[in-house]
């Protein structure tokens, strides 16, 4: 039997153990499962005839979450990992093909890689940088695979261009490791640029996490993706993104644009007061975006970018991360964890990249007032960088882990409609004069 967590929150838990057979072909079945509601076994009525054990679970673990978020949160903040843009995208035409273009995991970007270049030239080119990280897809299997860790591949890649020169063997081209570098880089800004879908998710999340009283602080959006699907969410919506670029064009880049604000200023209003308008958000991209480039001293964002500003996955990403736009997101980022009833949930996130797990472990030890929220596929249980959140989940109350789904957290995020931005000026009025009444 497997027992695992799909929601903690101090005390309050729900977790799902599957209970399988294996039959003489080693075909596993699943055959029943147990739902453990705070820690203790769920016990469903005896009247209830075959019961969705498991649907049960997943709607209290939903009703949990639903009641945590509907806690009136001075400061909320946003950060959102791989997890937020994978699967999602429309296809698009490629010389006049339909092709797919979705968004992508580590992963798969390295097998986009292999069929770009060959996997033969990829695997010499393991070789020349020294990325020997292999494993056994099969017991029995002989020859090893390589792990797709392509962030490591690139780390050793952009110390090896310096110094390696490959001495290739006869009837083959040397390999050029800069070109190869610029031709991986390529491919990941070319399949992280993306075209939002009619039902993606983030126009659904981007409406729900705004519907606040807007005299709180405005909704800051984190995106560690290099995409654009929550910009073109927010203006298919029609909001207002606040996102470090001059509202003029050429659109450019100065961290002082953050510190603006959208004020309607209405001349007959009684108290001299600021009118806050809705349906506006902050948007921070500490890694850069595929429609960000740079012209001369400034930073452009525009479509159609060639040489997109993005910190592209390797070790020296945590160095990149204090050079300009990316300092002032960062910036951005540590000072928004430090105030007063914060929340940061994290969607999708993986907690692999050093300088934003640090800037979160800094905020649970020393501000009393910050509560996150992880929401991943899976619970993780295992990962170094992880392993002391997951404990510190069981013990306190002011950090929650859920397992769900990006698509599914939006559309289960409790919706707040007291606030309905879309109703909050509408006037009803009866002229129904037809009665003497």
């Amino acid at each position: 039997m497997e027992r695992k967590y799909i929601y903690i929150n101090g005390k309050k838990s729900v977790e799902i153990e599957t209970i399988k057979t294996v039959d003489e072909d080693e075909i596993v079945d699943v055959i029943n499962y147990n739902v453990y509601i705070d820690g203790a076994i769920h016990k469903f009525e005896k009247d209830e005839d075959n019961p969705n054990k498991l649907a049960y679970a997943l709607a209290t673990k939903r009703k949990k979450y639903a009641e945590f978020l509907n806690n009136q949160f001075e400061n909320l903040i946003i950060l959102t990992g791989a997890g937020s843009s994978v699967g999602v995208g429309e296809n698009i035409l490629i010389e006049d093909i339909s092709t797919e273009r979705k968004g992508r995991l580590l992963a798969q970007l390295w097998d986009d890689v292999s069929m770009a270049i060959t996997e033969t030239i990829l695997n010499r080119f393991c070789v020349l940088v020294k990325y020997d990280d292999k494993y056994k897809e099969k017991e029995e299997d002989v020859d090893l695979k390589y792990i797709k860790n392509l962030e490591k591949l690139l780390s050793l890649a952009n110390i090896a261009r310096n110094y390696v020169t490959d001495v290739p063997l006869e009837k083959e081209t040397a390999l050029d490791i800069e070109d190869i570098i610029n031709q991986i880089e390529k491919i990941i800004k070319v399949n992280c640029t993306l075209r939002l879908p009619e039902n993606a998710a983030h126009s659904v999340f981007i409406e729900k996490i705004t519907k606040r009283k807007v005299t709180l602080p405005r909704v800051k959006v984190f995106t560690l993706n290099y995409d654009t699907l929550f910009e073109q969410a927010g203006r298919k919506k029609n909001f207002t993104i606040i996102d470090g670029f001059s509202f003029s064009h050429p659109r450019t880049f100065s961290g002082r644009n953050f510190d603006l604000d959208i004020v309607s200023r209405n001349s007959s209003r009684v108290k001299e007061e600021d009118n806050f308008v809705q349906k506006v958000f902050h948007l921070y991209k500490p890694h850069g975006s595929v429609d960000w480039t740079k012209d001369g001293n400034e930073i452009i964002q525009k479509d159609g970018v060639e040489n997109p500003l993005m910190i592209f996955p390797k070790d020296s990403k945590y160095e990149s991360s204090y050079e300009q736009p990316y300092f002032e997101m960062m910036s951005r980022f540590q000072q928004n964890l430090r105030n007063e009833n914060v929340l940061l949930i994290c969607i999708g996130f993986s907690f692999s990249d050093k300088h934003i797990v640090t800037a979160i472990i800094e905020a649970l030890e020393q501000n009393p007032g910050f509560q996150l929220m992880v929401v991943n596929k899976d619970i993780d249980t295992k990962t170094a960088t992880f392993i002391s959140i997951f404990e510190a989940s069981k013990k306190h109350n002011n950090i929650v882990l859920v397992d769900e789904l990006f698509e599914d957290f939006a559309n289960h995020f409790p919706n707040l409609k007291s606030y309905n931005q879309e109703d909050a000026k509408k006037i009803i009025l009866n002229l129904n004069t037809g009665n003497n009444e």
